[in-house]
């Protein structure tokens, strides 16, 4: 098994910036992918950024492309999301998710992922 804690998250101004790290314990050896979700109220679970421990290819959302930045640590077994220029349509629940190596899946479906933690909640005030 594996624990994914989430830090980092509060309330930011938009145009302001939070950083958010995702620490990770147990069997991370296992680890192959890291990504970040998000949820916003009566909306879906969306994909916003993920990251191949093996290599360092990252993958991002349109949206989000040119404001954030993901990045791991795989000694440490950590993974951040830097948000810069945040907007308030950046508010929401955000979610650090991982998963092992599993040929053919989609980087950017959650139901690719069966690791999460238990969120960190962001909010951009206009």
């Amino acid at each position: 098994q594996v624990q994914l804690v989430e830090s980092g998250g509060g309330l930011v101004q938009a145009g302001g910036s939070l950083r958010l790290s995702c620490a990770a314990s147990g069997r991370t050896f296992i680890l192959y992918a890291m990504a970040w979700f998000r949820q916003a109220p009566g909306k879906e679970r969306e994909f916003v950024a993920a990251i191949n421990r093996n290599g360092g290819t990252t993958y991002y959302t349109d949206s989000v492309k040119g404001r954030f930045t993901i990045s791991s640590d795989n000694a440490k077994n950590t993974m951040d999301l830097q948000m810069d220029n945040l907007k308030p349509e950046d508010t929401a629940d955000y979610y650090c998710a991982a998963r092992g190596s599993l040929p053919g899946a989609t980087i950017t479906s959650p139901r690719s992922y069966n690791y999460w933690g238990q969120g960190t909640q962001v909010t951009v005030s206009s």
